[in-house]
């Protein structure tokens, strides 16, 4: 698959830290950090290795985001700071803007 992004639609606002904050993006080897800490736990966790799996796979990134908001994907697409949290193989040069 060579896809540029991969748009996961979920119930949640994206992955969140251990204070309930959200984590505007990350690396693969930054999510294993999360799950091998404790951080990120139940549902996110398979969320999570089928985000690395798929850019494993050569997927460039992947964006977790709550398909419950109005216009998420439009938010997600067409705003600077997006609408969840970006998963990418490595840190990019630029980062995502803080809502």
């Amino acid at each position: 698959m060579k896809a540029k992004r991969l748009l996961l639609l979920t119930d949640v606002d994206g992955v969140l830290d251990k204070d309930g904050q959200l984590i505007r993006s990350m690396t693969t080897a930054e999510a294993q950090g999360l799950i091998e800490d404790g951080t990120i736990t139940a549902g996110m966790i398979p969320k999570i290795e089928s985000c690395m799996d798929v850019i494993a796979e050569g997927v460039e990134a992947v964006v977790i985001i709550n398909g419950k908001v109005p216009h998420a994907v439009l938010l997600e697409l067409f705003t600077e700071h997006g609408a969840g949290t970006l998963i990418e193989r490595r840190r990019p040069k630029r980062t995502r803007a803080a809502r």
